[in-house]
């Protein structure tokens, strides 16, 4: 469990002590956020903040987990498809900042590329004999079989998880706090697991694993927070939320812990749920159920502050993680992973 504490620092303090030279090279290069004209008339102030911060936190977790890991196959797709969905969000970050607007790769180019990332994902899935094309349901306590339409669903977890998160950073320390609360709920899951796992196995070293990944993600994330802090000096960009949001997704894949996704990426539901209530209701009725969507936009235009907003979402996030935590230990801890 060394292993685990070292990741997480090690990243943390690399994030912190590169921060101001990687954010002077943003600057350099005119890499800065453009902002979206129907946003919020406050965030005008924000266009031009370097952006693309998700390369430094990829960059800081990825140093420890190589050094530290075994490399067993669970982390390494959850690795795998961190980075893969933190690659989909800089080449929407790329557009964006090259044709300076914030319209970046088209809708359907992302999906596209996700599916091409779940296909791989599935790959990997099919090759851990411990996992099967079922999904178990707490509370009610049945697994519910998917068959072949488990690949689909890996799809929607991915897909879901990666534009959540991406619908979720729009406030100055909100995604990475929200990302890191899930993290830490993942980083329980993985640990207490393995210390219940008994003397060392396959199973044991792959648990060791993603512990030593969630915390190196949760200790970059907190270096980068120190900048992104309001005011922010660094945005993640869609680099660092769709990376964030494909971690959560493999974490819950590899875990077997799709269901709790909702609870311990709560707050991603929420904004989702949002966007399509007010997309929903302004299509087929002419109204907008919220000022502006995604919903943390509703609460500036009610005049919150950022950091109210910012830290209200944290408790809530917080409260439904913990939601997720308590059912996974009364569920899942005796039979799943």
């Amino acid at each position: 469990m060394v292993r685990v504490f070292i990741a997480g620092l090690i990243a943390m303090v690399v994030s912190v002590v590169i921060g101001p030279k990687f954010i002077e090279f943003l600057r350099r290069n005119e890499l800065g956020q453009p902002i979206r004209e129907d946003g919020p008339a406050g965030h005008v102030v924000k266009q031009g903040t370097p952006v693309m911060g998700g390369l430094l936190i990829l960059l800081c977790a990825l140093l420890p987990f190589l050094a530290l890991s075994k490399y067993t196959l669970p982390a390494l797709t959850v690795l795998f498809l961190t980075v893969a969905c933190g690659a989909v969000g800089f080449l929407d970050d790329f557009i964006k900042v090259r044709h300076r607007r914030s319209l970046g790769l088209q809708g359907r180019w992302k999906l596209l590329l996700l599916a091409g990332i779940t296909a791989v994902v599935g790959v990997a899935v099919s090759e851990q004999s411990r996992l099967d094309t079922s999904i178990y349901l707490p509370v009610v306590d049945v697994d519910v079989p998917l068959g072949w339409f488990y690949y689909p669903f890996l799809f929607l977890v991915i897909a879901g998880a990666a534009n959540g998160a991406n619908f979720t950073d729009g406030l100055d320390g909100l995604a990475a706090g929200v990302g890191i609360i899930a993290l830490l709920t993942f980083l329980s899951i993985t640990v207490i697991s393995y210390i219940r796992s008994g003397p060392p196995t396959d199973r044991s070293d792959y648990l060791l694993d993603l512990a030593i990944l969630a915390a190196a993600l949760i200790g970059a994330a907190i270096g980068f927070l120190w900048y992104n802090a309001f005011p922010a000096e660094l945005f993640m960009g869609d680099t660092g939320s769709m990376a964030f949001g494909g971690a959560l997704a493999g974490f819950a894949i590899v875990t077997g812990t799709e269901a709790l996704l909702l609870f311990i990426a709560g707050i991603y539901v929420v904004e989702v749920l949002s966007v399509i209530i007010q997309t929903v209701s302004f299509k087929y009725w002419g109204r907008r159920v919220f000022l502006i969507a995604p919903i943390h936009h509703h609460f500036e235009m009610k005049a919150w502050s950022e950091t109210k907003i910012m830290v209200r979402f944290w408790i809530v996030a917080a409260i439904l993680a913990a939601c997720g935590f308590v059912l996974y230990y009364r569920y899942y801890i005796q039979f799943r992973l």
